[in-house]
Formats: C-alpha cells, structure tokens, sequence
C-alpha cells in the first residue's frame, strides 16, 4: 500500500490519540463523536464525502481494517471499529483505559 493517499491516511492515524473517518451524514459517524464529545476527549476527523479522494481513501481504510464502512475509528493508531463499537467501549468501561 502506497501512493500519495495511503501516506496521507496513515500520517493522519499517527496526528492524533483519536482519529476518526467520518461521513458528514453518518448517523453511526455522529454515535462515535457523541461519544467523545461526552467524556471530553479531543479528536481529529476527516470528513470523507466532502473530499474528492472519499472514496480512495474508503479504499485504503479497507485495506488497512478489513471494512469501509464508516467510521472507521483510530486510538493511537490502533482501529477499534466503528460507531457501534465505539459505544460499547464507552458503555464497558474499556474506552477510557484506552485512552489513558
């Protein structure tokens, strides 16, 4: 995996603790960032369908997670899946631990 997309994604999982890819119209996108929103933790999110690239980048995020779905969840640097798993986390407990 190379090219000028697949470094702009990986320095992009690398910016942050938490990285989100996100649609802007994502209900399950809009889950994940509630729940960082609610325990006040910072993160960086890259809206896919406002960029020409959405969709190569979707493609990457396949490759690098097994899934295009969005969102596609980073904690330093490490995919925890999406809106639902996200919530989980929060719901478990674990999500902090992570992030701690």
């Amino acid at each position: 995996m190379s090219g000028p997309q697949a470094q702009l994604v990986k320095e992009f999982i690398a910016s942050d603790a938490v990285v989100i890819f996100s649609k802007s119209y994502c209900p399950y996108c809009k889950m994940a960032k509630e729940v960082f929103n609610k325990i006040k933790q910072k993160y960086s999110v890259m809206e896919l369908d406002t960029r020409d690239d959405g969709d190569d980048i979707q493609d990457i995020l396949g490759e690098i997670t097994g899934a295009r779905t969005v969102p596609r969840v980073f904690i330093k640097g490490n995919c925890v899946g999406g809106g639902s798993d996200v919530k989980n986390l929060y719901e478990s407990g674990k999500l902090e631990s992570m992030l701690n």
